[in-house]
Protein backbone atom coordinates (compact mmCIF):
# COMPACT_ATOMS: atom_id res chain seq x y z
CA UNK A 1 0.00 0.00 0.00
CA UNK A 2 2.95 2.55 0.70
CA UNK A 3 3.75 4.94 -2.16
CA UNK A 4 7.28 5.33 -2.87
CA UNK A 5 8.76 8.63 -3.46
CA UNK A 6 12.29 9.29 -4.59
CA UNK A 7 14.64 12.50 -4.12
CA UNK A 8 13.21 14.71 -5.98
CA UNK A 9 10.09 14.71 -4.54
CA UNK A 10 10.93 15.31 -1.21
CA UNK A 11 12.59 18.28 -2.14
CA UNK A 12 9.81 19.37 -4.10
CA UNK A 13 7.90 18.83 -0.49
CA UNK A 14 10.63 20.72 1.09
CA UNK A 15 10.56 23.71 -1.39
CA UNK A 16 6.42 23.96 -0.39
CA UNK A 17 7.10 24.10 3.30
CA UNK A 18 9.54 26.83 2.88
CA UNK A 19 7.61 28.61 0.98
CA UNK A 20 4.56 28.47 3.05
CA UNK A 21 6.69 29.37 6.05
CA UNK A 22 8.22 32.10 4.23
CA UNK A 23 4.73 33.68 3.34
CA UNK A 24 4.12 34.36 7.68
CA UNK A 25 7.68 35.01 7.99
CA UNK A 26 7.36 37.92 5.14
CA UNK A 27 3.99 38.74 6.46
CA UNK A 28 5.09 38.99 10.14
CA UNK A 29 6.53 42.75 10.24
CA UNK A 30 2.75 44.10 9.64
CA UNK A 31 1.72 42.16 11.98
CA UNK A 32 1.31 45.62 14.85
CA UNK A 33 -1.72 44.70 15.78
CA UNK A 34 -5.49 42.78 16.46
CA UNK A 35 -7.03 44.51 13.53
CA UNK A 36 -4.25 43.06 11.45
CA UNK A 37 -3.53 39.86 13.00
CA UNK A 38 -6.97 38.94 13.47
CA UNK A 39 -8.83 40.72 10.66
CA UNK A 40 -6.05 41.33 8.02
CA UNK A 41 -6.51 44.65 8.29
CA UNK A 42 -9.50 44.33 6.37
CA UNK A 43 -6.98 45.45 3.19
CA UNK A 44 -7.04 42.69 1.25
CA UNK A 45 -8.04 42.35 -3.25
CA UNK A 46 -11.16 40.66 -4.12
CA UNK A 47 -9.63 37.77 -6.12
CA UNK A 48 -7.38 36.95 -3.29
CA UNK A 49 -9.84 36.43 -0.90
CA UNK A 50 -11.57 34.91 -3.63
CA UNK A 51 -9.13 32.37 -4.03
CA UNK A 52 -9.24 31.57 -0.43
CA UNK A 53 -13.05 32.22 0.19
CA UNK A 54 -13.14 28.71 -1.81
CA UNK A 55 -9.63 27.21 -1.12
CA UNK A 56 -10.66 26.84 2.46
CA UNK A 57 -13.22 24.77 1.52
CA UNK A 58 -10.91 22.19 -0.20
CA UNK A 59 -9.48 21.21 2.98
CA UNK A 60 -8.81 17.39 3.77
CA UNK A 61 -12.30 15.89 3.83
CA UNK A 62 -13.01 17.87 0.91
CA UNK A 63 -10.51 16.37 -1.51
CA UNK A 64 -9.91 12.69 0.00
CA UNK A 65 -13.71 12.76 1.10
CA UNK A 66 -15.54 13.88 -2.83
CA UNK A 67 -12.75 11.90 -4.72
CA UNK A 68 -14.21 8.76 -2.44
CA UNK A 69 -18.07 9.94 -3.40
CA UNK A 70 -17.43 9.78 -6.45
CA UNK A 71 -15.99 6.50 -6.97
CA UNK A 72 -19.22 5.98 -4.73
CA UNK A 73 -22.54 7.86 -5.95
CA UNK A 74 -21.01 8.94 -9.44
CA UNK A 75 -21.91 12.28 -11.01
CA UNK A 76 -24.80 12.95 -8.06
CA UNK A 77 -21.83 14.32 -5.90
CA UNK A 78 -21.38 17.33 -7.76
CA UNK A 79 -24.56 18.29 -5.77
CA UNK A 80 -22.32 19.18 -3.46
CA UNK A 81 -21.34 21.79 -5.47
CA UNK A 82 -23.54 22.97 -7.92
CA UNK A 83 -27.03 23.11 -6.41
CA UNK A 84 -25.14 22.64 -2.90
CA UNK A 85 -23.19 25.64 -3.26
CA UNK A 86 -23.88 28.47 -6.17
CA UNK A 87 -26.77 29.62 -5.20
CA UNK A 88 -26.09 30.27 -1.54
CA UNK A 89 -22.78 31.64 -2.49
CA UNK A 90 -25.03 34.45 -4.63
CA UNK A 91 -27.55 34.74 -2.23
CA UNK A 92 -24.53 35.33 0.60
CA UNK A 93 -22.88 38.22 -2.22
CA UNK A 94 -25.51 40.03 -3.27
CA UNK A 95 -27.60 40.06 -0.17
CA UNK A 96 -25.76 38.84 2.71
CA UNK A 97 -22.66 40.17 2.28
CA UNK A 98 -23.33 43.57 3.09
CA UNK A 99 -24.75 43.58 6.71
CA UNK A 100 -21.76 41.56 7.81
CA UNK A 101 -18.74 43.76 6.28
CA UNK A 102 -21.23 47.01 6.69
CA UNK A 103 -22.01 46.29 10.24
CA UNK A 104 -18.08 46.36 11.13
CA UNK A 105 -18.93 43.05 12.99
CA UNK A 106 -15.77 40.88 13.27
CA UNK A 107 -17.21 38.00 13.35
CA UNK A 108 -20.32 36.03 13.00
CA UNK A 109 -21.40 35.86 16.38
CA UNK A 110 -20.83 39.42 17.15
CA UNK A 111 -23.39 39.83 13.99
CA UNK A 112 -25.60 38.25 16.09
CA UNK A 113 -24.80 40.39 19.12
CA UNK A 114 -25.19 43.35 16.77
CA UNK A 115 -28.68 42.10 15.46
CA UNK A 116 -30.28 40.21 18.38
CA UNK A 117 -28.36 40.35 22.12
CA UNK A 118 -24.93 38.79 24.02
CA UNK A 119 -27.02 35.25 24.70
CA UNK A 120 -27.52 34.44 20.85
CA UNK A 121 -24.08 35.66 20.71
CA UNK A 122 -22.12 33.49 23.16
CA UNK A 123 -24.38 30.49 22.44
CA UNK A 124 -23.15 30.76 18.62
CA UNK A 125 -19.52 31.64 19.59
CA UNK A 126 -19.27 28.45 22.02
CA UNK A 127 -20.46 26.14 19.41
CA UNK A 128 -18.25 27.51 16.60
CA UNK A 129 -15.32 26.91 18.35
CA UNK A 130 -16.07 23.78 19.73
CA UNK A 131 -16.46 22.50 15.54
CA UNK A 132 -13.46 24.47 14.23
CA UNK A 133 -11.35 22.49 16.99
CA UNK A 134 -13.11 19.01 15.86
CA UNK A 135 -12.37 19.81 11.97
CA UNK A 136 -9.13 21.21 12.38
CA UNK A 137 -8.29 18.10 14.91
CA UNK A 138 -10.13 15.35 12.41
CA UNK A 139 -8.01 16.96 9.48
CA UNK A 140 -4.80 16.52 11.39
CA UNK A 141 -5.88 13.11 12.18
CA UNK A 142 -6.56 12.10 8.84
CA UNK A 143 -3.00 13.87 7.30
CA UNK A 144 -0.93 12.00 10.02
CA UNK A 145 -2.77 8.64 9.27
CA UNK A 146 -2.32 9.29 5.60
CA UNK A 147 1.24 9.75 5.61
CA UNK A 148 1.80 6.51 7.69
CA UNK A 149 -0.18 4.15 5.55
CA UNK A 150 0.80 5.92 2.28
CA UNK A 151 4.29 6.74 3.27
CA UNK A 152 5.33 4.62 5.75
CA UNK A 153 6.24 7.75 7.88
CA UNK A 154 5.57 7.89 11.72
CA UNK A 155 1.89 8.59 12.89
CA UNK A 156 2.80 10.99 15.78
CA UNK A 157 5.75 12.73 14.45
CA UNK A 158 3.48 13.37 10.85
CA UNK A 159 1.00 15.00 13.63
CA UNK A 160 3.14 17.16 15.26
CA UNK A 161 4.99 17.99 11.91
CA UNK A 162 2.22 19.51 10.58
CA UNK A 163 0.52 21.30 13.66
CA UNK A 164 3.73 23.00 14.05
CA UNK A 165 4.14 24.24 10.30
CA UNK A 166 0.85 25.75 10.53
CA UNK A 167 1.15 26.66 13.80
CA UNK A 168 4.65 28.63 12.56
CA UNK A 169 2.45 30.46 9.88
CA UNK A 170 -0.60 31.80 11.61
CA UNK A 171 1.22 32.95 14.46
CA UNK A 172 3.74 34.54 12.14
CA UNK A 173 0.90 35.84 9.88
CA UNK A 174 -1.84 35.68 10.98
CA UNK A 175 -5.32 35.74 8.83
CA UNK A 176 -3.43 37.82 5.97
CA UNK A 177 -1.13 34.48 6.27
CA UNK A 178 -3.66 31.68 6.21
CA UNK A 179 -5.02 33.85 3.57
CA UNK A 180 -2.73 33.82 1.19
CA UNK A 181 -1.22 30.09 1.87
CA UNK A 182 -4.57 29.04 0.80
CA UNK A 183 -4.32 31.61 -2.44
CA UNK A 184 -0.85 28.89 -3.14
CA UNK A 185 -2.61 25.88 -1.92
CA UNK A 186 -5.10 26.42 -4.54
CA UNK A 187 -3.14 26.72 -7.18
CA UNK A 188 -0.90 23.63 -5.93
CA UNK A 189 -3.75 21.60 -5.63
CA UNK A 190 -5.33 22.64 -9.31
CA UNK A 191 -1.60 21.80 -10.73
CA UNK A 192 -1.22 18.49 -8.71
CA UNK A 193 -4.20 16.80 -9.91
CA UNK A 194 -5.28 18.09 -13.19
CA UNK A 195 -2.45 15.54 -14.25
CA UNK A 196 -5.18 12.76 -12.97
CA UNK A 197 -8.35 13.94 -15.11
CA UNK A 198 -6.11 13.75 -18.13
CA UNK A 199 -4.60 10.95 -18.00
CA UNK A 200 -7.54 8.82 -16.50
CA UNK A 201 -9.62 10.23 -19.28
CA UNK A 202 -6.79 9.29 -21.56
CA UNK A 203 -6.91 5.66 -20.55
CA UNK A 204 -10.48 5.28 -20.49
CA UNK A 205 -11.13 6.94 -24.43
CA UNK A 206 -12.30 10.05 -23.09
CA UNK A 207 -15.73 10.72 -21.30
CA UNK A 208 -17.67 8.06 -24.34
CA UNK A 209 -15.33 5.83 -22.84
CA UNK A 210 -15.94 6.72 -19.34
CA UNK A 211 -19.93 6.43 -19.73
CA UNK A 212 -19.46 3.22 -21.38
CA UNK A 213 -17.11 1.78 -18.86
CA UNK A 214 -19.79 2.83 -15.86
CA UNK A 215 -23.05 1.45 -17.66
CA UNK A 216 -22.55 -2.45 -16.39
CA UNK A 217 -21.77 -1.18 -13.01
CA UNK A 218 -24.23 1.12 -12.61
CA UNK A 219 -26.52 -2.03 -13.77
CA UNK A 220 -25.02 -4.77 -11.24
CA UNK A 221 -26.13 -2.16 -8.75
CA UNK A 222 -29.71 -2.03 -9.89
CA UNK A 223 -29.63 1.45 -11.32
CA UNK A 224 -30.20 2.45 -14.72
CA UNK A 225 -26.85 2.63 -17.30
CA UNK A 226 -26.48 6.06 -17.22
CA UNK A 227 -27.38 6.60 -13.49
CA UNK A 228 -23.53 7.52 -12.01
CA UNK A 229 -23.30 10.21 -15.04
CA UNK A 230 -26.47 12.25 -14.46
CA UNK A 231 -27.64 14.37 -12.01
CA UNK A 232 -31.38 14.80 -11.63
CA UNK A 233 -32.48 12.09 -14.28
CA UNK A 234 -32.87 9.37 -12.02
CA UNK A 235 -33.65 11.02 -8.60
CA UNK A 236 -37.37 10.53 -8.67
CA UNK A 237 -37.58 7.74 -6.27
CA UNK A 238 -34.62 7.32 -3.27
CA UNK A 239 -34.51 3.50 -4.73
CA UNK A 240 -33.50 4.68 -8.03
CA UNK A 241 -29.91 6.22 -7.38
CA UNK A 242 -27.05 5.27 -4.91
CA UNK A 243 -27.26 8.61 -2.90
CA UNK A 244 -30.57 7.07 -1.84
CA UNK A 245 -32.40 10.82 -1.42
CA UNK A 246 -35.48 12.09 -3.81
CA UNK A 247 -35.06 15.24 -5.65
CA UNK A 248 -36.76 17.20 -2.67
CA UNK A 249 -34.61 15.66 -0.29
CA UNK A 250 -31.44 17.37 -2.60
CA UNK A 251 -33.12 20.62 -3.20
CA UNK A 252 -34.80 21.15 0.15
CA UNK A 253 -31.96 19.88 2.26
CA UNK A 254 -28.81 20.19 0.31
CA UNK A 255 -29.62 23.31 -2.17
CA UNK A 256 -31.14 25.09 0.86
CA UNK A 257 -31.15 24.06 4.47
CA UNK A 258 -27.52 22.86 4.38
CA UNK A 259 -25.86 24.76 1.34
CA UNK A 260 -26.74 27.97 2.75
CA UNK A 261 -26.35 26.80 6.38
CA UNK A 262 -23.00 26.12 5.30
CA UNK A 263 -22.02 29.05 2.56
CA UNK A 264 -23.86 32.28 4.31
CA UNK A 265 -23.52 31.60 8.31
CA UNK A 266 -20.37 29.69 8.57
CA UNK A 267 -17.33 32.18 9.99
CA UNK A 268 -14.88 30.39 8.50
CA UNK A 269 -16.05 30.97 5.33
CA UNK A 270 -17.58 34.21 5.51
CA UNK A 271 -14.08 35.26 7.76
CA UNK A 272 -12.50 35.57 4.36
CA UNK A 273 -15.03 37.94 2.63
CA UNK A 274 -14.80 40.02 5.53
CA UNK A 275 -11.03 40.32 4.92
CA UNK A 276 -11.66 42.01 1.73
CA UNK A 277 -11.20 45.79 1.28
CA UNK A 278 -14.37 47.34 0.86
CA UNK A 279 -17.67 46.33 0.62
CA UNK A 280 -17.88 46.28 -2.98
CA UNK A 281 -14.83 43.65 -2.64
CA UNK A 282 -16.25 41.79 -0.16
CA UNK A 283 -19.55 41.04 -2.35
CA UNK A 284 -17.57 39.70 -5.54
CA UNK A 285 -16.01 37.20 -3.15
CA UNK A 286 -18.11 35.01 -2.85
CA UNK A 287 -18.50 35.17 -6.78
CA UNK A 288 -14.98 34.76 -7.57
CA UNK A 289 -15.16 31.53 -5.91
CA UNK A 290 -18.25 30.48 -7.05
CA UNK A 291 -16.51 30.14 -10.78
CA UNK A 292 -13.83 27.59 -9.67
CA UNK A 293 -16.31 26.11 -7.70
CA UNK A 294 -18.24 25.02 -10.47
CA UNK A 295 -15.16 23.53 -11.97
CA UNK A 296 -13.85 21.45 -9.05
CA UNK A 297 -15.89 18.69 -9.72
CA UNK A 298 -13.84 17.82 -12.72
CA UNK A 299 -10.91 17.85 -10.97
CA UNK A 300 -11.78 15.81 -7.88
CA UNK A 301 -15.19 13.56 -8.69
CA UNK A 302 -14.32 12.76 -12.16
CA UNK A 303 -11.17 10.72 -11.01
CA UNK A 304 -12.92 9.02 -8.51
CA UNK A 305 -15.47 7.84 -11.01
CA UNK A 306 -12.48 6.94 -12.88
CA UNK A 307 -11.17 4.58 -10.45
CA UNK A 308 -14.89 2.87 -9.95
CA UNK A 309 -14.28 1.71 -13.87
CA UNK A 310 -10.59 0.98 -13.17
CA UNK A 311 -11.44 -1.20 -10.06
CA UNK A 312 -13.87 -3.03 -12.70
CA UNK A 313 -12.53 -3.75 -15.68
CA UNK A 314 -8.74 -5.75 -15.02
CA UNK A 315 -6.32 -2.80 -14.92
CA UNK A 316 -4.98 -3.93 -11.18
CA UNK A 317 -5.94 -1.03 -9.71
CA UNK A 318 -7.26 -1.44 -6.10
CA UNK A 319 -8.47 0.54 -3.18
CA UNK A 320 -9.03 -2.66 -1.38
CA UNK A 321 -7.84 -2.53 2.62
CA UNK A 322 -8.37 -5.37 5.13
CA UNK A 323 -10.50 -7.60 2.41
CA UNK A 324 -12.95 -4.34 1.31
CA UNK A 325 -12.79 -1.25 -0.39
CA UNK A 326 -11.53 2.01 1.80
CA UNK A 327 -12.30 5.00 -0.25
CA UNK A 328 -10.59 7.40 1.32
CA UNK A 329 -7.57 5.89 -0.73
CA UNK A 330 -9.00 6.60 -3.96
CA UNK A 331 -7.12 10.02 -4.50
CA UNK A 332 -4.36 8.71 -3.23
CA UNK A 333 -3.91 5.30 -5.48
CA UNK A 334 -4.89 7.39 -8.15
CA UNK A 335 -1.91 9.48 -7.90
CA UNK A 336 0.71 6.19 -7.41
CA UNK A 337 -1.13 4.53 -10.62
CA UNK A 338 -0.67 7.71 -12.57
CA UNK A 339 2.05 9.97 -11.71
CA UNK A 340 6.54 9.19 -12.26
CA UNK A 341 8.62 10.57 -9.64
CA UNK A 342 8.79 14.91 -9.67
CA UNK A 343 5.17 14.98 -10.73
CA UNK A 344 3.91 12.18 -7.88
CA UNK A 345 5.85 14.82 -5.24
CA UNK A 346 3.54 17.41 -6.83
CA UNK A 347 0.57 15.40 -6.50
CA UNK A 348 1.24 14.36 -2.47
CA UNK A 349 2.34 18.28 -2.27
CA UNK A 350 -1.39 19.05 -3.06
CA UNK A 351 -2.82 16.39 -1.08
CA UNK A 352 -0.49 18.27 2.28
CA UNK A 353 -2.01 21.69 0.88
CA UNK A 354 -5.34 20.38 1.14
CA UNK A 355 -4.84 19.51 4.58
CA UNK A 356 -2.97 22.19 5.88
CA UNK A 357 -5.55 24.62 4.38
CA UNK A 358 -8.16 22.81 6.42
CA UNK A 359 -6.36 23.12 9.22
CA UNK A 360 -5.05 26.78 9.19
CA UNK A 361 -8.69 27.87 7.79
CA UNK A 362 -10.09 26.03 11.52
CA UNK A 363 -7.17 27.77 13.99
CA UNK A 364 -7.67 31.50 12.11
CA UNK A 365 -11.53 31.33 12.26
CA UNK A 366 -11.19 29.53 15.71
CA UNK A 367 -8.06 32.33 17.45
CA UNK A 368 -10.89 35.17 16.26
CA UNK A 369 -13.98 34.00 17.65
CA UNK A 370 -11.69 33.08 20.99
CA UNK A 371 -10.30 36.55 21.04
CA UNK A 372 -13.26 38.57 20.22
CA UNK A 373 -16.12 36.71 21.41
CA UNK A 374 -14.95 35.08 24.28
CA UNK A 375 -12.21 36.58 25.79
CA UNK A 376 -12.84 39.95 24.90
CA UNK A 377 -16.45 40.02 25.70
CA UNK A 378 -16.59 37.46 29.13
CA UNK A 379 -13.12 37.63 30.66
CA UNK A 380 -11.32 41.18 29.69
CA UNK A 381 -13.33 44.06 28.13
CA UNK A 382 -11.58 46.60 26.52
CA UNK A 383 -10.27 49.64 28.11
CA UNK A 384 -10.62 53.54 26.96
CA UNK A 385 -6.94 52.60 26.22
CA UNK A 386 -7.10 51.86 22.65
CA UNK A 387 -3.80 51.12 21.12
CA UNK A 388 -2.62 49.27 25.01
CA UNK A 389 -5.88 47.22 23.85
CA UNK A 390 -5.07 46.53 20.39
CA UNK A 391 -1.56 45.11 21.48
CA UNK A 392 -3.11 43.00 24.01
CA UNK A 393 -5.68 41.31 21.73
CA UNK A 394 -2.95 40.39 19.39
CA UNK A 395 -0.99 38.27 22.15
CA UNK A 396 -4.65 37.22 22.97
CA UNK A 397 -4.95 35.88 19.15
CA UNK A 398 -1.66 34.84 19.34
CA UNK A 399 -1.89 32.83 22.14
CA UNK A 400 -5.29 31.51 20.86
CA UNK A 401 -3.11 30.42 17.69
CA UNK A 402 -0.98 28.27 20.26
CA UNK A 403 -4.04 27.20 22.42
CA UNK A 404 -5.88 26.49 19.19
CA UNK A 405 -3.89 24.03 17.47
CA UNK A 406 -3.09 22.02 20.93
CA UNK A 407 -6.70 21.32 21.56
CA UNK A 408 -6.64 19.99 17.75
CA UNK A 409 -3.61 18.11 18.27
CA UNK A 410 -5.83 16.58 21.66
CA UNK A 411 -8.81 16.52 19.31
CA UNK A 412 -6.83 14.35 16.51
CA UNK A 413 -6.37 11.78 18.89
CA UNK A 414 -10.00 11.60 20.18
CA UNK A 415 -10.38 11.01 16.11
CA UNK A 416 -8.78 8.22 16.54
CA UNK A 417 -10.85 6.60 18.73
CA UNK A 418 -13.91 6.94 17.31
CA UNK A 419 -14.15 5.34 13.75
CA UNK A 420 -17.00 7.27 12.28
CA UNK A 421 -16.41 10.45 13.96
CA UNK A 422 -16.22 12.09 10.48
CA UNK A 423 -20.19 11.18 9.93
CA UNK A 424 -20.52 12.50 13.64
CA UNK A 425 -18.82 15.97 12.71
CA UNK A 426 -20.94 16.06 9.23
CA UNK A 427 -24.25 15.46 11.57
CA UNK A 428 -23.15 18.45 13.98
CA UNK A 429 -22.79 20.85 10.77
CA UNK A 430 -26.37 19.93 10.07
CA UNK A 431 -27.46 20.72 13.90
CA UNK A 432 -25.80 23.62 14.14
CA UNK A 433 -25.49 25.58 10.75
CA UNK A 434 -29.05 25.01 9.66
CA UNK A 435 -30.67 26.36 12.63
CA UNK A 436 -28.05 29.19 12.39
CA UNK A 437 -29.06 29.85 8.77
CA UNK A 438 -32.69 30.15 9.42
CA UNK A 439 -32.21 33.03 12.60
CA UNK A 440 -29.89 34.99 10.90
CA UNK A 441 -32.05 34.60 7.52
CA UNK A 442 -34.97 36.09 9.85
CA UNK A 443 -33.22 39.03 11.55
CA UNK A 444 -31.44 40.20 8.58
CA UNK A 445 -35.21 40.10 6.19
CA UNK A 446 -37.59 40.49 9.39
CA UNK A 447 -36.89 43.40 11.40
CA UNK A 448 -39.91 41.84 13.87
CA UNK A 449 -37.46 39.21 14.77
CA UNK A 450 -36.37 39.51 18.47
CA UNK A 451 -33.44 38.68 20.93
CA UNK A 452 -35.07 36.34 23.17
CA UNK A 453 -36.30 34.48 19.77
CA UNK A 454 -33.01 33.85 18.19
CA UNK A 455 -31.80 32.77 21.00
CA UNK A 456 -34.42 30.04 21.68
CA UNK A 457 -34.75 29.45 17.96
CA UNK A 458 -30.72 28.46 17.56
CA UNK A 459 -31.32 26.26 20.86
CA UNK A 460 -34.02 24.12 20.01
CA UNK A 461 -33.70 24.12 15.98
CA UNK A 462 -30.17 22.19 17.70
CA UNK A 463 -31.76 20.26 20.54
CA UNK A 464 -34.78 19.08 17.78
CA UNK A 465 -31.97 18.38 15.13
CA UNK A 466 -30.18 16.28 17.93
CA UNK A 467 -33.48 14.34 19.01
CA UNK A 468 -33.86 13.83 14.68
CA UNK A 469 -30.68 12.36 14.79
CA UNK A 470 -31.51 9.89 18.41
CA UNK A 471 -34.54 8.51 16.49
CA UNK A 472 -33.42 7.61 13.13
CA UNK A 473 -29.89 5.92 11.71
CA UNK A 474 -28.62 4.87 8.56
CA UNK A 475 -29.38 1.37 7.01
CA UNK A 476 -26.22 -0.94 8.50
CA UNK A 477 -25.58 1.46 11.23
CA UNK A 478 -23.39 -0.49 13.66
CA UNK A 479 -22.53 2.30 16.68
CA UNK A 480 -24.93 5.13 17.98
CA UNK A 481 -22.43 7.91 16.71
CA UNK A 482 -24.55 6.79 13.57
CA UNK A 483 -27.88 8.13 14.96
CA UNK A 484 -30.97 5.58 16.97
CA UNK A 485 -29.45 6.13 20.75
CA UNK A 486 -32.92 6.90 21.76
CA UNK A 487 -34.59 4.05 19.39
CA UNK A 488 -35.18 3.95 15.70
CA UNK A 489 -38.43 5.04 14.20
CA UNK A 490 -37.02 5.66 11.08
CA UNK A 491 -33.90 4.04 9.03
CA UNK A 492 -32.94 5.94 6.04
CA UNK A 493 -30.41 4.49 2.68
CA UNK A 494 -27.00 6.39 3.90
CA UNK A 495 -25.65 8.73 5.91
CA UNK A 496 -26.21 11.62 3.57
CA UNK A 497 -30.13 10.69 3.51
CA UNK A 498 -30.04 11.15 7.17
CA UNK A 499 -27.71 14.43 7.56
CA UNK A 500 -29.97 16.25 4.64
CA UNK A 501 -33.30 15.51 6.79
CA UNK A 502 -31.30 16.42 10.29
CA UNK A 503 -31.02 20.04 8.91
CA UNK A 504 -34.91 20.31 7.48
CA UNK A 505 -35.63 19.94 10.89
CA UNK A 506 -33.51 21.73 12.57
CA UNK A 507 -34.10 24.71 10.08
CA UNK A 508 -37.82 24.25 10.04
CA UNK A 509 -37.57 24.12 13.69
CA UNK A 510 -36.20 27.13 14.23
CA UNK A 511 -37.71 29.21 11.70
CA UNK A 512 -41.10 27.96 13.38
CA UNK A 513 -39.81 28.63 17.02
CA UNK A 514 -37.98 32.49 15.87
CA UNK A 515 -40.90 33.39 14.15
CA UNK A 516 -43.86 32.41 17.09
CA UNK A 517 -41.68 33.75 19.81
CA UNK A 518 -40.81 36.82 17.99
CA UNK A 519 -44.66 37.84 17.54
CA UNK A 520 -45.29 37.44 21.14
CA UNK A 521 -42.01 39.30 22.97
CA UNK A 522 -41.29 42.60 22.31
CA UNK A 523 -38.37 44.11 20.25
CA UNK A 524 -35.42 45.57 22.41
CA UNK A 525 -33.51 47.61 19.28
CA UNK A 526 -35.04 50.55 17.57
CA UNK A 527 -34.99 51.14 14.01
CA UNK A 528 -32.07 53.35 13.99
CA UNK A 529 -30.25 50.29 15.72
CA UNK A 530 -31.26 47.85 13.23
CA UNK A 531 -29.82 49.73 10.48
CA UNK A 532 -27.19 48.14 8.83
CA UNK A 533 -28.34 44.91 9.92
CA UNK A 534 -31.90 44.83 8.59
CA UNK A 535 -32.38 44.57 4.61
CA UNK A 536 -35.42 47.21 4.73
CA UNK A 537 -33.98 49.59 6.79
CA UNK A 538 -30.44 49.77 5.17
CA UNK A 539 -29.88 51.79 1.93
CA UNK A 540 -29.22 50.14 -1.55
CA UNK A 541 -25.52 50.09 -2.49
CA UNK A 542 -24.63 51.65 -5.58
CA UNK A 543 -22.62 51.04 -8.01
CA UNK A 544 -23.61 53.13 -11.04
CA UNK A 545 -19.82 54.34 -11.09
CA UNK A 546 -18.33 51.29 -11.96
CA UNK A 547 -18.36 49.68 -15.52
CA UNK A 548 -21.43 47.87 -16.09
CA UNK A 549 -19.57 43.82 -15.89
CA UNK A 550 -17.55 44.55 -13.15
CA UNK A 551 -20.88 45.32 -11.23
CA UNK A 552 -21.94 42.16 -8.27
CA UNK A 553 -25.38 41.78 -9.54
CA UNK A 554 -23.70 41.08 -13.39
CA UNK A 555 -21.16 38.52 -11.76
CA UNK A 556 -23.82 37.07 -9.71
CA UNK A 557 -26.45 36.98 -12.99
CA UNK A 558 -23.18 35.37 -15.11
CA UNK A 559 -22.28 32.78 -12.45
CA UNK A 560 -26.94 31.59 -12.75
CA UNK A 561 -26.45 31.00 -15.95
CA UNK A 562 -22.91 28.86 -15.89
CA UNK A 563 -24.43 26.98 -13.06
CA UNK A 564 -27.93 25.98 -14.94
CA UNK A 565 -26.03 25.18 -18.25
CA UNK A 566 -24.13 22.69 -16.61
CA UNK A 567 -27.10 21.47 -15.20
CA UNK A 568 -28.27 20.79 -18.44
CA UNK A 569 -25.71 19.06 -19.50
CA UNK A 570 -25.51 16.88 -16.85
CA UNK A 571 -29.04 16.47 -15.75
Amino acid sequence: MEVQLHLIDYIIMIIYFVFVLGIGWFLRKYMKDAKQFLEAGRSLPAWVTGLAFISTNLGALEVMGMTGSGAKYGMLTTHFYWVGAIPAMVFLAVFMMRFYYGSKARSVPEFLKLRFDEKTRALNAILFAVMTILASGISMYALALLMEKVLGWNFNVSLWLSAAIVLAYTYLGGLSSAIYNEVLQFFIILIGLLPIVILALMELGGWSGLKEGLAPIATSKGFAPDTLTTTWKYTGSASGNPLGVEWYGIAVGLGFVLSFGYWCTNFLIVQRAMAAESTIAARKTPLIGALPKMFIPFLIIVPGIAALVLINNGSGFSIMENGKPNYDLTIIMLLKHYLPAGVLGVGITALLASFMSGMAGNVSAFNTVWTYDIYQSYIRPATNDKAADAKHYLRVGRMATIFGVLVSIAAAYLAGLFGNIMDFLQTIFSMINAPLFAVIFLGMFWKRSTGNAAFLGLLFGFLIALTHHGLTAPAGATTLVKGGWLGVIHTYPVEMAQSFWTAIFACGSATLITVSVSLVTTRTKTDEELKGLVYSLTPRISEENIVWYKRTNVLAAFVLVLFVILSILFW
